[in-house]
């Protein structure tokens, strides 16, 4: 920081902007203001990009640092597609102010996640906000009969990777990339796969997930339909990866996937018929149980 501040006191400064955007996926890509290509950390920040952001608006408490990005789609850098299928949803970026002609004497000025995408007329905009919006997160364990972990998780601990909590298949057959059907899918019960996880491992639309709504086994024939369509186009061919899924009850924690002890959920929590009873003349109310 002190090696930009002498070269900003110079008065004559080779000063540019750089950003990073890392895809959840993993996928980094690099964009500048500069008229060429800048390079360090193992990233090359491409000119030309048309990216371009505005004020940062930045305080020393625990608010959130925010400003908003633009830019225009196009085939080498943000595509429209990508924005649709939502792979650069809570993208990590930073921002750098760079001396060109010294790569190595920068300032990093932002890091934080893309938000909302709002796209028009060839281009796009992007509200970035800083790491302290994660503080707007609730946190804490919720007292409710259904399980909080969600399947797969550090707290649930169940390993989905064991052969019998998931298949994979190519797809026979789809329809707006929400209802998939399939042929000779056996070895799995009637919804197996039902509140699981549809992930697509190849084509157009690999690494996106959908939620699975319904899993119908009629005879040797399955039918899987997602909550949401999948924001990009899934072809005959792809490959899918099916995951069982969990409705967060004591009894398929025990008998489906034999993890009871892990569960993180209070089934004996009196309900709300319970809370809401009062005494009446024609029962005994003598303190008792009332199972």
């Amino acid at each position: 920081m002190s090696a930009l501040l002498d070269h900003l006191g110079t008065g004559i400064t080779t000063i540019a902007r750089c950003w990073a955007v890392e895809r959840r996926d993993g996928e980094v890509m690099g964009f500048t203001d500069h008229d060429v290509d800048l390079g360090f950390d193992g990233i090359v920040f491409r000119a030309g990009s048309g990216l371009t952001a505005k004020a940062i608006s930045q305080t020393t408490g625990l608010s959130v640092d925010n400003t908003e990005a633009l830019g225009a789609l196009s085939d080498v850098g943000i595509t429209e597609a990508d924005l649709l299928a939502g792979r650069f949803d809570g993208a990590d970026v930073r921002a750098w102010l760079v001396n060109w002609a010294d790569v190595s004497v920068r300032h990093m000025q932002f890091r934080g996640s893309m938000g909302e995408v709002v796209r028009a007329g060839g281009a796009f905009s992007v509200e970035l906000r800083g790491l302290a919006e994660v503080l707007n997160a609730a946190t804490g364990r919720v007292f409710q009969r259904p399980c909080s972990a969600l399947l797969g998780d550090r707290g649930c601990g169940v390993d989905l990777s064991l052969p019998g909590y998931f298949a994979e298949r190519p797809v026979e057959a789809v329809e707006d990339g929400r209802l998939f059907r399939f042929d000779g899918f056996l070895g799995f019960d009637d919804r197996w796969f039902e509140r699981g996880r549809l992930v697509v491992l190849s084509g157009a639309a690999a690494g996106m997930v959908g939620v699975i709504k319904n899993d119908r086994l009629s005879g040797s024939d399955r039918v899987v339909e997602l909550w949401e369509g999948l924001r990009a186009p899934v072809a005959v061919g792809d490959l899918l990866r099916l995951e069982a899924g969990c409705d967060k009850r004591t009894d398929t924690c025990r008998l489906k996937f034999g993890n009871f002890v892990n569960f993180r959920g209070f089934p004996h929590v009196p309900g709300e018929d319970w809370l809401m009873a009062y005494p009446v003349s024609s029962a005994p109310n003598d303190g008792g149980s009332r199972g």
